[in-house]
C-alpha cells in the first residue's frame, strides 16, 4: 500500500496492448480490440460490493516514446453501453449511462525523457482529483473508457498502454 498525506492508498494497475490499427483521431477510444472493444476494468477498487472511495492519483504510460497526447479516462460503476472499440469515436458519457457514470480523469499531455511516454494526474493538476466513487451494489470494480483528446501518430499496434489508479477504498 502506498501512502499519501497519511492515507493508505491501493495501487490498481491495468495494462492493455492497444490495437492501434491506424492513427488515432482526437476523441478516439483506446483499447485492445477494434471490433469487440473491452472496457478497462479496475478490479477491487472498493473493499466490498457497493463500496465507496476516492481516487487520489492516476498515471498513464505508453511504451511508445515521444507521444504527447492528452488523455481522458471516463469511469463508471458498471460497463457502459457506449462505444468501446479501439480507434472509434468516443460517445461517453451517454445519457443511457448517467446512472453508472462516476466521473472522469483528465491527464496532462504525455511526455518522456528517453523512456515510456507518461502523464500523471494529481490533486494539484487539473485532472479532477480526488474523485469520489461508489461501486455498483453487486460489484467492487470501476470500469473505464480511455480516450485521446488529441490526434496521435507514431503509435505502434500492440504497444502497451498502462493506467494506474491510487485509490483510498472503503
Amino acid at each position: 500500500m502506498a501512502q499519501l498525506d497519511g492515507k493508505r492508498l491501493k495501487k490498481i494497475l491495468v495494462t492493455k496492448a492497444l490495437a492501434a490499427a491506424g492513427d488515432y483521431a482526437a476523441e478516439d477510444v483506446m483499447c485492445e480490440d477494434a471490433t469487440t472493444g473491452v472496457a478497462w476494468t479496475f478490479s477491487e477498487a472498493a473493499k466490498r460490493n457497493g463500496g465507496t472511495g476516492f481516487i487520489h492519483q492516476a498515471i498513464v504510460l505508453c511504451e511508445t516514446t515521444n507521444l504527447t497526447p492528452r488523455l481522458t479516462l471516463f469511469l463508471f460503476n458498471a460497463t457502459p453501453t457506449t462505444e468501446l472499440d479501439d480507434n472509434k469515436a468516443n460517445a461517453a458519457p451517454a445519457n443511457a449511462d448517467i446512472a453508472k457514470y462516476v466521473g472522469r480523469i483528465d491527464f496532462p499531455a504525455m511526455s518522456d525523457l528517453g523512456g515510456d511516454s507518461c502523464a500523471i494526474a494529481t490533486p494539484s493538476t487539473s485532472g479532477n482529483l480526488p474523485l469520489a466513487f461508489e461501486c455498483a451494489t453487486d460489484a467492487d470494480d470501476l470500469i473505464g473508457i480511455l480516450v485521446t483528446r488529441d490526434a496521435i501518430t507514431g503509435e505502434t499496434a500492440g504497444d502497451d498502454m498502462t493506467v494506474i489508479l491510487y485509490v483510498e477504498a472503503y
